[in-house]
């Protein structure tokens, strides 16, 4: 039986992320220096989003409180979420962020990891019907905005897809993109074109993955890229010739989780993201198949065995714990 998110797993990611978001130190920047008047802490360079070790792990530590608290209002931390995010997303803050991204610096800051995140972000906020999920949309628009074109400017000049299982995959990026896009009522034709464009053709993948600092799978990651492109039939065919041993198992390391040495280092602890993103993958490939598919069985079981992996360990260490609760419940909530 598919794992689902409970309530007592929702409040046990909100307690991390709560920690986490407004966390300043430790820190590790993305940032240009191109004279000394460009030394500053992270908050003075990020006020909105400082915490979480890193840019990115706060844009998507805040994805997840936002929606932790539509999908269970409830939750006993959900006041405590509120105030976070009041606190945080004001104009001055968005303000500051989107003069850090005009800065002769910052054109490659955060891309496309962290934009996409952002636009991640606010598809989720789009989504919420009350007075302040609503307010809070509106207060990010302008750096949605920004941030959504230069990602979509990267993906179009683009010439060639990043097939990494790290930060600069191409296919996480723009599947991020696109669920924004839809989301929020704006015209994908140009990004899913780019997928058909770098994907489409793509057969017979030998998944030479993972390597030792993965969090994302390469091949199923593409994979489900493509699913946010081609109607349900089309995909199908797609993944017969992508993955044509796909029923049998094969490639037997997509199927097999990967093993974790040394939790408290910030890179090993990688393979535990990569289980749970693959997990998610999984879930999502199973889903958009016919239930009489030999494919979808064997997509559920290994989206079972790659979380039981490492849903038990996202708490760990402050290497894991500051990120890993987002994938969990892409994964969880796919």
């Amino acid at each position: 039986m598919q794992q689902a998110l409970t309530a007592a797993m929702a409040s046990r990611f909100a307690v991390m992320a709560l920690a986490n978001v407004t966390r300043e130190y430790p820190n590790k920047l993305d940032h240009v220096m191109t004279d000394a008047t460009d030394v500053k802490p992270p908050r003075a360079l990020h006020p909105l989003f400082y915490g979480s070790f890193d840019w990115h792990s706060c844009v998507h530590g805040y994805w997840l409180l936002a929606r932790l608290i539509r999908r269970f209002p409830e939750l006993p931390e959900s006041a405590a979420i509120a105030r976070v995010i009041d606190a945080h997303f004001t104009a001055g803050n968005v303000a500051a962020e989107l003069a850090y991204l005009s800065g002769p610096a910052s054109r490659t800051f955060e891309r496309p990891y962290g934009l996409a995140w952002l636009v991640m972000l606010a598809a989720e906020l789009s989504r919420h019907t009350s007075a302040a999920g609503r307010w809070w949309f509106e207060v990010l628009s302008p750096l949605t905005a920004v941030c959504a074109a230069r990602l979509t400017d990267y993906f179009l000049a683009a010439h060639y897809p990043v097939r990494a299982g790290t930060h600069g995959n191409s296919a996480f990026a723009l599947a991020l993109g696109l669920e924004y896009a839809d989301a929020c009522g704006h015209d994908a034709t140009a990004l899913r074109q780019k997928a058909r464009t770098w994907f489409g053709h793509d057969a017979d993948c030998p998944a030479w993955e993972p390597d030792g600092e993965d969090f994302l799978s390469p091949a199923l990651t593409e994979a489900l890229c493509m699913s946010r492109v081609l109607p349900p039939d089309d995909l199908s065919a797609w993944l017969g010739g992508f993955l044509p041993r796909l029923a049998a198992r094969e490639p037997e390391n997509l199927f097999q989780p990967a093993t974790v040495a040394d939790r408290s280092d910030p890179k090993f602890v990688h393979l535990d993201g990569l289980n749970l993103s693959r997990a998610w993958c999984w879930r999502n490939l199973a889903a958009g198949m016919k239930s009489d598919d030999p494919r979808r069985a064997v997509a559920m079981d290994a989206a079972a065995s790659h979380l039981a992996m490492s849903l038990p360990h996202i708490g760990d260490d402050y290497a894991g714990s500051h990120w890993l609760a987002s994938f969990a419940l892409l994964a969880l909530d796919a």
